[in-house]
């Protein structure tokens, strides 16, 4: 416990330094528990700088998905995040929280995971999730509210997401419709959402929310299939991003989100949808389960975040399901 409380005063501290004397009169501890707090830190690889008759300054955290590294960001959340899970590897987040909601799992839990062996996103497509270099999130709800409400959550959550990712790296992504994010034209995150009924009553037993961002990856990460239509936080600020920050950051917006829409109060992410919406006014290609593919232009988002299409004979319609391939976006050129 004195570990994580050295660590929150420091880094309540900024760049200021703070005295070992400081640090053990405002926790009660002694001057040798301080000293081998701020060496236990150092080995989780935590950089805690030292000067003589000034003291000890937080120089540098480690980039891990850890319960304590996120707590560290995270702050009060009304319910998600309460219940905690830090994974090192797992086959699919998702996966993970599907069975343990057969055991009980508090309402709001959210898990994480280091690495993913099978990390799956729409259509059961797999994805790469080499360890240490994205962030992989997902959340378990148990809403009680009408299922009607609950069929726009992807889109809700993609809206909710940019917020996130904006409040930490100061750029705010852009929606593929229906629930991609983009930066530069180029896929940045997956959302994956995955609800089980009661075979009887049809009523709600969760809802399980995945998400997936790239952080940390480079060209070489993605593979030559991959790297002209992904992108990382990294390759687009150049800068490096923190993983736990941003993971604590999902989680405050998510926990948002639930209790927006246990109010019923989402209309905002409908017009934060549209504006922004990377599909909208731009040439698509409709393609059916049948393989068959039409040419349209995007005109707008209704207020259940169906796409508006005009189609090449102008027929104005409404699609709700099925993929959707952006003129000039992941490799569409023609």
């Amino acid at each position: 416990m004195s570990r994580q409380t050295v660590l929150e005063l420091l880094k309540s501290r900024g760049e200021d330094f703070l005295s070992g004397e400081e640090i053990a009169q405002r926790l009660g501890l002694s001057r040798a528990a301080v000293w081998k707090a701020v060496d236990a830190l150092r080995k989780e690889g935590y950089v805690i700088e030292a000067r003589t008759s000034q003291g000890y300054r937080l120089t540098g955290s480690p980039d891990v998905l850890t319960e304590k590294e996120i707590r560290s960001f995270l702050g009060p959340t009304a319910l998600v995040g309460k219940n905690l899970v830090c994974l090192e590897s797992v086959d699919s987040t998702n996966t993970y929280l599907k069975k343990q909601a057969l055991t009980g799992i508090p309402d709001g839990t959210a898990v994480t995971a280091d690495c993913q062996t099978g990390g799956r996103g729409r259509m059961d497509r797999v994805f790469q999730n080499p360890k240490g270099k994205l962030v992989a999130l997902s959340v378990l709800l148990r809403p009680e509210v009408p299922l009607e409400r609950l069929t726009c959550v992807t889109a809700q959550t993609a809206v909710a997401l940019c917020g996130a990712v904006e409040e930490v790296c100061g750029v705010r992504p852009q929606i593929k419709w229906t629930n991609d994010l983009v930066i530069d034209r180029k896929k940045l995150c997956g959302i994956l959402t995955e609800m089980a009924l009661e075979g009887e009553t049809g009523r709600l037993q969760y809802l399980v929310m995945g998400i997936g961002v790239n952080v940390h990856q480079t060209p070489e990460d993605f593979g030559p299939e991959l790297a002209e239509i992904a992108t990382s936080l990294d390759m687009v600020l150049g800068r490096h991003i923190s993983r736990p920050a941003l993971a604590a950051a999902e989680i405050r917006a998510l926990d948002r989100l639930y209790a927006d829409i246990c109010r019923g109060d989402t209309q905002r992410y409908v017009d934060a949808y549209r504006r922004d919406c990377v599909t909208l006014g731009k040439t698509v290609q409709l393609l059916s389960a049948d393989g068959r593919r039409e040419t349209a232009q995007a005109l707008d988002i209704d207020d259940e975040f169906g796409l508006i299409v005009r189609l090449a004979d102008g027929t104005v319609r409404t699609v709700r399901t099925g993929e959707v391939s952006v003129r000039g976006m992941y490799g569409y050129v023609d």
